[in-house]
Order: structure tokens, then C-alpha cells, then sequence
């Protein structure tokens, strides 16, 4: 997580010092801002822009923002730039002697509870933490689609959820992949033959058209790799257009893709960056050589190898990024582009 932290007075920022250093040593990428009379003394960056440009620019560039010091300076300051809860950062604040931590913008999704409960351990300080289905104890969707990296295909039916959960109500669960660890009791796993009483269910599955409830959140987990190979300056039109008819040809969510894979050829292709750019998503590349060791039973053509050295791109680089996964999409081609996708080994993780 990409952390940005700022202080206010010499104490503060002699708690702020501290803080990121902790941060720092647990993975977190830290940077430490203090007004510029205190930055110097405590190896902080001088605050040298009025503090509403500096908290707008923070929204755009970090995961979360920690305010040490009064809980008005931080609502003041980020109200302009408050969007929505899957694109706020987290904001947590301390007061500057250490005792209180409160989870103050974006808790579940963008991590403001789990990042408030870090620092109650690292300092001792006591965390505060409003949100009603942790103040309850309760099952939070959001949290866990979190934890498993699933995109919640409507935010709507998410706080229905939600709502349910803390009405005591039962909340349906599906899921195309093996589930790990204990079920909440606010889940009722789906059954064959089995008639669910409720109205609200979770499906989780590669499809987003899958709804086993009469009102059904599509959970999607990421966990696919995109092969793809392309004549030399196909347009990333051309190609987002194949790659989405070839997924709808077997159920497989664009929302799924982890990465988009090719040769090591295609690297600095315009149109496939521009494929990845527009989807967030890392473009990986492997030498004629990798995917020629590649494990597994690949369409063969002797065209593809007669220009790349290797007889198949797409399928070889979707199995290699996936980590030798299993191919749920062979090879499909058409107006110079191929496309195929496969899948890692994954499981629904409750724990």
C-alpha cells in the first residue's frame, strides 16, 4: 500500500517520523510530510503547498493518507475530492500524542479499518472503527471481496447485502471454485434441489451472467491471463474488440483478467499497450525460447513459428503467466488477432 502521511505541529511530526518508519518495516510505502519549521528535524518532507492542493494531489497518486493531528483538518480537507467508496483512498487520522486511530474515509474497500488496525498495534493507540457490520461483528461483502480479489459487479446490490446482514437475514452463496475455511453464519451455501428462502445472493464465478438468486451480486475473481498475438500495428480497438468476443464465447468476465500476456516481440506493440493501459492491467512478455518449454497441448501453427520461432503465442504465454494453469479458452483468431485464456489454481478463501 502507497502511503502518504502529514503532521501539523513538533509533536505531531515527531509521531509522524515514528510511524512511518514502523509503516515502512511492515511493506508499506511510505511518505512522511510536516509543515516546513518541523519537517527538517524529523526527516520529514516540508509541506510547502497549501495543505487542500496537497491532499487533491494525494487522492490521485496514494492508497491512503494519514492526517496526525484534529479530525476537522482532515474532513476539511478532503471534502472537495470525495468521489466514491470504490475510488476514494483510504484516510485514516491520529491525534498527535498516539491514543486515538480512526478509520475515517473508505474503511472496507480501500482499507481504512485494516490500515486504522495496524497502527492501534504497531503504537498502542486505540483504534475507531464505525462502520456497522464491524461494530457488529457481522460477514462485510465488501471486506471480503477484498481480501479475495473479486470485483463486485454492482455496489448496489453489495449494500442490500449488507443491510441484509445486519437484519439478521440469511444471504445466499455460490461459487463456481472450492471454498476454504469457515463459513459465516450469515451464509447459506447453495444446494442442488435445495429452495433458498431469501432474496439476496452472492454468486462467485468468471461469469457476470450467472444468477442463481432472484437478486444475485456477481462477485468476479481475477485470476485469469490473457494470451494475445497480433499482425504488427493492429489498433487496441481491433484488438479490445476480439478479446471481447472471444470471452463472451465462453462465459469469461473481461473483469477476471489479472494480466495480458504475449511474446517478448510484442512488448513495445502500441496497440496492446494501449489494451493494457486502458484496462489496468500489466502486459507480460516471454522470448520464442520460455514459451517454447511451455507444458501442455498447443494448437500448431507453422506460420506463427516460421515469424515468432514459436508455433503458438497466445495460448503458450497464457498458460506461462498463469502459472502453467489450465486453458479455458484455446486459441480463437480472426483479422490478425489471437486470443486465449487460461486460469490459475484458486479457491474461495472465508479465513
Amino acid at each position: 500500500m502507497k502511503l502518504a502521511s502529514v503532521s501539523f505541529t513538533g509533536r505531531g511530526s515527531r509521531l509522524n517520523a515514528a510511524v512511518t518508519e514502523l509503516l515502512s518495516r511492515q511493506g508499506y510505502d511510505c511518505a512522511g510530510y510536516a509543515m516546513p519549521r518541523y519537517a527538517e528535524k524529523h526527516g520529514l518532507a516540508a509541506l510547502d503547498i497549501p495543505l487542500k492542493e496537497w491532499t487533491g494531489q494525494m487522492f490521485s497518486s496514494v492508497d491512503a493518507i494519514l492526517f496526525i493531528g484534529a479530525t476537522g483538518i482532515a474532513v476539511r480537507s478532503i471534502a472537495p475530492f470525495l468521489e466514491h467508496k470504490t475510488k476514494d483512498p483510504a484516510v485514516v487520522v491520529m491525534d498527535e500524542k498516539g491514543v486515538f486511530v480512526i478509520s475515517l474515509l473508505s474503511g472496507h474497500i480501500g482499507g481504512a479499518n485494516e490500515l486504522a488496525g495496524t497502527l492501534a498495534n504497531l503504537t498502542g493507540a486505540i483504534p475507531v472503527i464505525t462502520t456497522a457490520t464491524d461494530v457488529n461483528g457481522r460477514f462485510a461483502v465488501d471486506v471480503f471481496a477484498k481480501k479475495n480479489r473479486l470485483y463486485i459487479t454492482n455496489m448496489h446490490y453489495a449494500k442490500e447485502i449488507s443491510a441484509d446482514v445486519l437484519d439478521e437475514k440469511k444471504i445466499g452463496f455460490y461459487s463456481d471454485f472450492p471454498v476454504i475455511g469457515s463459513i459465516p453464519e450469515e451464509i447459506e451455501v447453495w444446494e442442488e434441489q435445495k429452495v433458498f428462502a431469501g432474496t439476496n445472493g452472492i454468486c462467485v464465478s468468471l461469469a457476470e451472467d450467472k444468477k442463481p438468486y432472484r437478486q444475485t451480486l456477481n462477485l468476479i475473481p481475477r485470476i485469469i491471463s490473457l494470451g494475445v498475438g497480433c499482425k504488427k500495428g493492429t489498433p487496441a480497438e481491433k484488438l479490445e474488440e476480439k478479446v471481447l468476443e472471444a470471452l463472451q464465447t465462453c462465459g469469461i468476465s473481461m473483469h477476471s483478467i489479472e494480466r495480458i500476456a504475449s511474446i517478448s516481440l510484442k512488448a513495445q506493440e502500441p496497440g496492446l499497450l494501449a489494451l493494457a493501459d486502458k484496462y489496468h492491467l500489466p502486459l507480460v512478455t516471454y522470448d520464442a525460447e520460455e514459451l517454447q518449454r511451455a507444458e501442455g497441448d498447443f494448437s500448431d501453427s507453422a506460420f506463427v513459428r516460421s515469424v515468432t520461432g514459436v508455433d503458438n503465442v497466445c495460448e503458450r504465454s497464457a498458460v506461462l503467466a498463469s502459472g502453467n494453469g489450465q486453458i479455458l479458452l484455446k486459441k480463437t483468431a480472426g483479422d490478425g488477432v489471437t486470443v486465449a485464456a487460461a486460469v490459475r489454481d484458486w479457491s474461495v478463501d472465508f479465513e
